[in-house]
């Protein structure tokens, strides 16, 4: 049976060999020095990471994050502000193709919402065509382009 729920500390060891599962994944950004535990640590000292667990194994992660360089892009709609962004969302290669990341972004969703965000936005990197037509099941809309953490990005919106 899965479930999702608050990480805890105890799960941090699990989360970060989760996280590196993606590296060397297409288009994936990750690197041995993020993430690493301090974002981790970051996440979890703001209750803002969350896992789903198949029994005992966490199979996905997702995090409310808070990035000042994201934040303060010129792309998002002053009227939807403030806005949230869903981050480091990461699914067990075993159980990818599932639906899982679908789940872990509407929860995530969910989890902003209830925290007083209108909006939710986040960035992609431009060549990772699975990922974007992951989220374009879900009605955002493109609002941008930027270069961030040497990626090449579209920004998506979408209002709560």
């Amino acid at each position: 049976m899965r479930k999702i729920e608050h990480a805890t500390r105890a799960d941090a060891e699990e989360i970060l060999a989760l996280y590196r599962t993606q590296l060397g994944r297409q288009y994936c950004p990750w690197t041995e020095e993020y993430p690493t535990m301090d974002e981790i640590d970051f996440d979890l000292g703001r209750d803002s990471l969350f896992i789903m667990r198949e029994g005992e194994k966490i199979i996905a992660a997702i995090s409310i994050d808070d990035d000042e360089l994201v934040n303060e892009l010129p792309h998002w709609t002053n009227e939807l502000q403030p806005g949230g962004e869903l981050s480091r969302l990461a699914v067990d290669p075993e159980f990818q193709s599932q639906g899982i990341a679908k789940e872990m972004i509407n929860y995530g969703m969910k989890a902003l919402k209830e925290r007083d965000f209108k909006s939710l936005h986040f960035l992609v990197n431009r060549h990772n065509l699975k990922a974007m037509k992951s989220y374009a099941a879900f009605g955002f809309n493109k609002v941008g382009e930027c270069e961030l953490y040497d990626q090449p990005m579209f920004c998506y919106e979408m209002e709560l």
